[in-house]
Formats: C-alpha cells, sequence, structure tokens
C-alpha cells in the first residue's frame, strides 16, 4: 500500500513461528482500540467532514495511513504463523517448551483463518463496527482520536516487552513512532479548529447553556469523598480551560429535589408493587391461624 511500509514489512520477519505471540497481536489489529477501528474510525469521520480541505484531507490521510497499519499487522500475524504446529503431539515432538507454547495459540488462526490473520481481538471476538465514532462534530472526535491513539500506543508497548524476536521489535518500534505522531497531529488540531474559530470547548460550542445553570453548576466541582484531597486538584479553582468560567469547590453537594418516589407500575407487567409486602403478610397470617 505504501512503499516505506512495503520495505519495512519486508525486512521486519520473524525469526520463526510463534502462534501464542500472533495471537497476541490480534488485540491491535482486530480490537477496540486496534488499526481495524482508527482506520474506518479516521476515513468514515473524513467520510462526513462537511468541510472541504485541510480538515478532510488530514482524516482522510491518516486513515489510509492506519489501513497500511491494518496490512502490516494482518502480514506479520500471518508469517508468524508459518510452519507452527497444528498438534499437540507435532509441538512437543522436538521441544518440550514448544507444546507449551503451542496450547496459546489461537486455534481459529488455523481453523477459520487457514494459517492467516483474522478480523478478531486477542480473545478471538471479532471486530464490531461500534467500536468506530464519526459523530460529526470535528472537536468530539479529534478528542477521541487521541485517546484512541493514547490506548493503540499503551498496547503496542506492552507487546513490545512481550516478544524477544527483532523483526517483531522492529514492526512495533514504527508503530509506536507512527502513534508518537498522530497523538501529537491530533492535539495540534484540536488546537487547529480553535484558531480557525470552528471550535471551542466545551462540545457542542454552539449550544448555549441556561445562564442560570452555568453559574451554579458548569464550574463547580462536586466532592462525595471524604476528607478534602480533591479541592487541591487544578479542576477546583482557577479559571476554566474553556476560558468562560472559575472553578469553584464544594465539599457538601446539597440536594436539588426530594427523593423520587415511584408510583405504582402497570398491573399487567406483574412488578412488585407498593402495599404487596402487606397483603403478603396477610395471607401468610390466615394460613398461620
Amino acid at each position: 500500500m505504501f512503499t516505506h511500509m512495503k520495505d519495512l514489512q519486508f525486512e521486519a520477519k520473524p525469526d520463526g513461528p510463534d502462534a501464542a505471540f500472533a495471537r497476541r497481536l490480534q488485540e491491535i489489529l482486530g480490537g477496540k482500540w486496534g488499526e481495524m477501528t482508527v482506520a474506518n474510525q479516521y476515513l468514515y469521520q473524513g467520510w462526513n467532514c462537511r468541510l472541504p480541505g485541510k480538515y478532510k484531507d488530514l482524516l482522510l490521510d491518516v486513515g489510509t495511513e492506519e489501513m497500511g497499519h491494518v496490512e502490516m499487522i494482518a502480514t506479520m500475524i500471518t508469517r508468524l504463523l508459518e510452519k507452527a504446529p497444528l498438534s499437540l503431539s507435532e509441538a512437543a515432538e522436538d521441544n518440550p517448551m514448544v507444546g507449551a507454547i503451542y496450547g496459546g495459540s489461537n486455534p481459529a488462526h488455523f481453523i477459520h483463518g487457514g494459517g492467516g490473520a483474522l478480523p478478531v481481538d486477542s480473545s478471538g471476538v471479532p471486530w464490531n463496527g461500534n467500536f468506530i465514532t464519526a459523530s460529526g462534530n470535528l472537536m468530539a472526535d479529534f478528542q477521541l482520536n487521541v485517546t484512541a491513539e493514547a490506548q493503540g500506543r499503551l498496547q503496542v508497548s506492552r507487546l513490545f516487552n512481550m516478544t524477544d524476536d527483532p523483526g517483531v521489535k522492529q514492526m512495533l518500534r514504527f508503530l509506536l513512532a507512527r502513534d508518537t505522531m498522530h497523538q501529537n497531529m491530533w492535539m495540534a488540531a484540536i488546537e487547529q479548529l480553535k484558531e480557525d474559530g470552528l471550535e471551542e470547548m466545551p462540545v457542542p460550542d454552539a449550544f448555549t447553556d441556561s445562564k442560570e445553570f452555568t453559574e451554579e453548576f458548569s464550574y463547580t466541582y462536586l466532592d462525595f469523598s471524604p476528607g478534602q484531597d480533591a479541592a487541591e486538584g487544578r479542576w477546583a479553582s482557577g479559571p476554566s480551560p474553556d476560558g468562560k468560567g472559575e472553578f469553584r469547590y464544594d465539599h457538601s453537594p446539597r440536594a436539588h429535589a426530594p427523593e423520587p418516589v415511584l408510583p405504582p407500575g402497570d398491573p399487567r407487567l406483574y412488578g412488585t408493587n407498593p402495599g404487596m409486602a402487606g397483603k403478603v403478610a396477610t395471607k401468610v397470617k390466615s394460613k398461620v391461624t
């Protein structure tokens, strides 16, 4: 898909079969924060973007790059499955330790995928389109994209410490470097939205809060914990990040309405309604006496 990615795939050869690690790599392919998620998320955000120009290009460019990462990881998974043992006896034939590793493999890689990658996570749960968000509000989407890249980089860094294979580590180092770029890129895009006067915090900026509720609730920290440690946080005093208010700290928040009391439910639904306890007690007493 991309020359530099194909070159990297060619160089980053695994030392040998490792079906157990192939299963772990599935998380950054088909997991909630995997490459299939971010690739589709950025592409749908781009396709749904109503602003022609740099923001739409940004989303479609990065989504296309992430599809290259999908290809890269899928290829590495397939390579790790090459010549992997297909039975326990075959695995333990030369080395009992290999047999133990065989036990950590995903049989679906061979039964369903014919020795190739699958659109699933490390537990074998299929990738789900519900993982992606494309709301149409760029500020909301870009902030989620920062989170997606942070979670993705976190998982890749954990996988890096789970393998000694230099070829796999080379690929993971590339992904870590690109995740670094993408985290910074989305944070820069958030600042650009503000500079361009398109979006501000809180999201959606175009919705005007009620003055009555803003004064009492929009910038008040409600502390429900023992002690007042939370008062030391940046969120409890001083100007708010959106520049529109001052944080206040409330250690003893009060109720603003009485405790709710629900009316009896529809009897056709056979719920337990008020007064039933007395009826049950009467029935029990009549049977005893």
